[in-house]
């Protein structure tokens, strides 16, 4: 019995230390994840990753949107000519379905046109609804459907066979971009509320906007080459599932701390017909046009006048993301120190885009294209970094700070350049030529510049009478509302200490009067 139970009480041991470890490893992780709970929740931690998040999404749109560029119309023309081979193949083929065949053929162009712009065109159709959705729900939820969206966009791009299955999946992914990329925009917009912050995280912002569309057909096209269709669709969807469980885990879309808090944004229709939204929308839309439109066009022209390689039209972009991340650099810069001439590096931007496009004709070889092209470039990261955070800003000293319906006013003026871009373009190169294009879309943008003086004083505007009556009287309702109130409650407590032996009436007189004042010249 001795020898029996011997073995039991050894092996009590190993098994009671193991237990313990495990238990140890446990509360250890319990530590860590809790370390990881705090550092989320640490305000300024959690503006940076919410950045990540934002820009992640920015970067996988425009990296979608431009990597089928190389893909698309190859596999369609494979499409085609499998079912050519099939056929010759059938012996009962007759006059009528060749004859059908044959139409189908001369509208190959045109089904790739319409392909690529309904991405732009549903985009187009749904920011109306999106915007006002995002103010009435918050920033996170709109922005977690968005991903979703795409992440299924993405998968059905992956496993698509046949037209109508990548028509679907573009107007998927137009239809997820009106969300995610409004939300994101604006959800920059409300967690940086200093000026300086705003720029900085809004360039960052447009650097991935820019790098996801440049990098994308060199990306698409090689792993077409090399690893079939799906990969690169692929590769894409995982990055964006992972970025929907970070953005779950996080901003923790579905709890109601954030809607309780939300304060009731100024309609879309009231914000269109605000005279300093609509020219920079105006600018917004016109800026992007020389690039909405040489992109479809550029690669049948190279060809014609320069015999331009494939690699040549497939590295046509790629340069000018550097002029672009260096716009942007500067623009950032330029606004922290001159905070009040905004409107003129969007002018500035406008002029630049406008010069560069009127050369693109001009270009005999592959290098001298690259120069106007990245002046192209230059010129929109000027014009976008400068003009986005001045949305926001015209929103705070005009309307109420929910940005949701003002970013998809700005979504939408780039969703009609787009729009227009592949579905127009080609037709007016055919019935005007490549040269009239380019001149005409350079001179409407030199003279849109000087439209953007009657952004010269917005500076100098003070927030709206009606707002500042809901600030005092209704108490803070957001993010911008909390911080004014502790700014006026500061402010009201230096006045009344130092005009206590005046009397607290001198105070209540000069406070109405300032709101009066501010409130007849702004509201």
């Amino acid at each position: 019995m001795e020898q029996i139970m011997e073995p039991q009480g050894t092996s009590e041991g190993p098994t009671s230390n193991l237990a313990q470890s495990a238990a140890s490893k446990l509360s250890q992780m319990g530590e860590r994840t809790k370390q990881l709970g705090n550092v989320i929740q640490d305000p300024d931690r959690q503006k940076r990753i919410i950045l990540v998040i934002v820009c992640t999404a920015l970067l996988l749109d425009n990296m979608l949107y431009m990597v089928i560029v190389p893909i698309i119309p190859d596999f369609l023309e494979e499409l085609q000519r499998e079912a050519d081979r099939a056929e010759a193949a059938a012996p009962h083929t007759n006059l009528t379905n060749g004859t059908i065949h044959t139409t189908t053929k001369g509208n190959f162009d045109l089904q790739i046109g319409v392909l690529f712009a309904s991405k732009a065109i549903l985009q187009l159709l749904v920011n109306p609804l999106s915007g006002t959705f995002i103010d009435r729900v918050g920033y996170d939820i709109p922005l977690f459907i968005g991903l979703n969206v795409m992440f299924l966009s993405t998968l059905t791009f992956a496993f698509a066979e046949n037209y109508a299955t990548l028509f679907l999946a573009r107007s998927m992914q137009g239809f997820g971009s009106a969300f995610a990329d409004t939300a994101g925009i604006a959800l920059i917009a409300d967690r940086y509320t200093e000026e300086k912050a705003r720029s900085k995280a809004l360039g960052i912002a447009l650097a991935f906007i820019s790098f996801g569309s440049l990098v994308a057909p060199p990306f698409g096209g090689v792993l077409y080459e090399f690893a079939g269709k799906r990969v690169p669709f692929l590769i894409l969807a995982c990055v964006c599932l992972l970025d929907g469980i970070l953005c779950l885990t996080v901003l923790k879309p579905f709890s109601n701390r954030e809607r309780e808090n939300m304060p009731v944004g100024t309609p879309m229709h009231k914000l269109m017909i605000d005279p300093y939204i609509a020219v920079v929308a105006g600018a917004l839309t016109i800026c992007n046009i020389p690039l909405a439109f040489l992109e479809p066009t550029i690669a049948n022209w190279m060809e014609e006048t320069m015999h331009a390689s494939q690699w040549e039209i497939g590295m046509t972009w790629f340069p000018a993301f550097f002029p672009h991340v260096l716009g942007v650099f500067l623009t950032v810069k330029l606004a922290a120190k001159y905070p009040h001439l905004q409107w003129f590096y969007g002018a500035i931007g406008m002029v630049f885009i406008g010069a560069s496009s009127c050369t693109v004709p001009a270009c005999k070889t592959f290098g001298q294209l690259m120069l106007p092209l990245c002046g192209i470039c230059f010129g929109i990261a000027f014009v976008d970094t400068a003009l986005l955070p001045t949305l926001a800003f015209l929103v705070d000293v005009r309307h109420v700070s929910v940005y949701g319906s003002v970013y998809a006013i700005a979504d939408i003026s780039y969703c009609v350049a787009y729009a227009l871009g592949p579905v127009a373009a080609g037709q007016i190169v055919h019935d005007l030529g490549f040269v009239q294009l380019n001149l005409g879309m350079g001179l409407a943008n030199v003279l849109y510049a000087p439209a953007l003086l009657l952004l010269k004083n917005v500076t100098q505007m003070k927030p709206s009478f009606s707002e500042r009556n809901m600030l005092l009287e209704d108490g803070p309702t957001g993010l911008y509302d909390t911080i004014k109130m502790e700014q006026r409650e500061k402010k009201r407590k230096g006045l009344c200490t130092t005009l206590d032996e005046n009397g607290i009436e001198t105070f209540a007189q000069r406070s109405y009067s300032e709101e009066e004042s501010s409130g007849g010249e702004y509201a």
